[in-house]
């Protein structure tokens, strides 16, 4: 039978904004795992970012919740930082980071609500705005209020999602150079940058210069994380990093560039013994090949850790940091626990912390091991752990 004994907290815990460490959550030592966010290698992503785009402005993306790492810290650190502009997904986003960036420039990517003009003025955000209803929309309200708060106009290049056609574009440009509609930026947006070698890039690119030529004099955007790298002609006057700035390498098949900047711990709620062929967890799809120890972690998919990392007889699944070493997960992953094969990590015991993502498992390498991207694996980010930041 494993010890009883609980190990004290790994991380200490402070709560005045000016530390080098905050934390948020439920405490410590009433919560399943410890989500670790390190600011500071956030805000050297960003800077390194920054001189790779040079002369261009470098933008954040911080939406869906600072791409689940909390979009006040994330908005605050890199605002302190010296990033002026970010972008979001929607006006509740907007407000967030409004109350943590009192003078950044806000641009809500998701577009214009009907109805919505108001709230963009009252926030100071400003609208991306991707079709010729809301162009209007826009316009009225502007021509109205005379409000010249900014917005972009979003410009479809290949991605087919939002934003108006280069054609519709091209002809718009007379009226909008010559009229006041409050457009402060053109973008468009990269389909397959992560790609380097697929012929939409080039297609994109191209496409996006022969639009601009009719905004001179109007700030432009292209790039994404992967665009940063790219190529130059991606960069214009203002690239938009978003999964990039929390570590995830923005070039596949190649050395990340990046920082990690999360660290996810679970804690054990128990170790047991497994006798070889026995099965472990719903369905019985994974069976002990030798007498094995199992140790049951409180984190699962309700918390962001994807259901599809488990494991079965056919087919392995992700990893577990244990005592320094890599541990299999066993078996599905349920909604609260998870199980991980401790066999060869004898030391293990109740109470103490396995690493889920951090140390030599980095995030795209266990978004990898679940199927999908570090995109997904990071907004996904549950609010059950205790979350620390530190700044340094």
């Amino acid at each position: 039978m494993a010890s009883v004994d609980v190990i004290a907290d790994p991380q200490p815990t402070a709560s005045n904004g000016a530390d080098s460490e905050t934390t948020s959550g439920p405490p410590a030592a009433e919560s399943g795992g410890i989500l670790t966010v390190d600011l500071g290698a956030l805000v050297a992503n960003w800077r390194a970012l920054s001189r790779r785009a040079m002369p261009a402005e470098c933008a954040g993306v911080i939406k869906a919740n600072g791409y689940g790492c909390g979009i006040e810290p994330v908005a605050k650190a890199l605002s302190r930082a010296g990033c002026k502009t970010f972008f979001v997904a929607d006006l509740s986003e907007a407000r967030r980071v409004r109350e943590a960036a009192p003078d950044a420039a806000i641009y809500v990517l998701n577009g214009l609500i009907p109805g919505t003009p108001q709230v963009y003025a009252e926030l100071r955000a400003r609208p991306v705005i991707g079709s010729m209803v809301e162009l209007a929309e826009w316009d009225a309200f502007v021509a109205t209020t005379q409000w010249r708060g900014g917005a972009a106009l979003h410009v479809d290049t290949g991605m087919n999602r939002l934003g108006i056609s280069a054609n519709d574009a091209a002809a718009l440009a007379p009226r909008i150079r010559s009229e006041n509609h409050g457009i402060t930026l053109l973008m468009s947006h990269l389909a397959c940058a992560e790609d380097t070698g697929h012929p939409l890039n080039d297609l994109q690119m191209r496409l996006f210069r022969e639009v601009r030529l009719h905004y001179r004099g109007i700030l432009s955007s292209l790039a994404n994380s992967s665009g940063i790298f790219l190529s130059d002609n991606a960069h214009c006057d203002m690239v938009r990093p978003g999964v990039a700035l929390y570590g995830a390498n923005p070039t596949p098949g190649r050395p990340n560039p990046m920082r990690p900047v999360i660290e996810l711990k679970a804690r054990v709620a128990q170790v047991r013994t497994v006798a070889k062929g026995a099965s472990v967890g719903y369905s019985a799809g994974w069976t002990a090949r030798r007498n094995a120890r199992i140790a049951v972690v409180m984190v699962g998919y309700a918390d962001g850790y994807l259901r599809a990392s488990g494991s079965s007889d056919e087919a392995p699944g992700g990893f577990a940091i244990v005592a320094g070493k890599r541990c299999p997960i066993a078996g599905r992953v349920s909604m609260d626990l998870m199980a991980i094969d401790v066999t060869d990590a004898p030391d293990v015991r109740r109470g103490d912390f396995v690493t889920l993502i951090g140390d030599e498992l980095g995030i795209d390498e266990v978004a990898t091991a679940a199927g999908t991207i570090a995109y997904e694996l990071l907004t996904g980010l549950g609010q059950r752990y205790h979350r620390v930041y530190r700044s340094e």
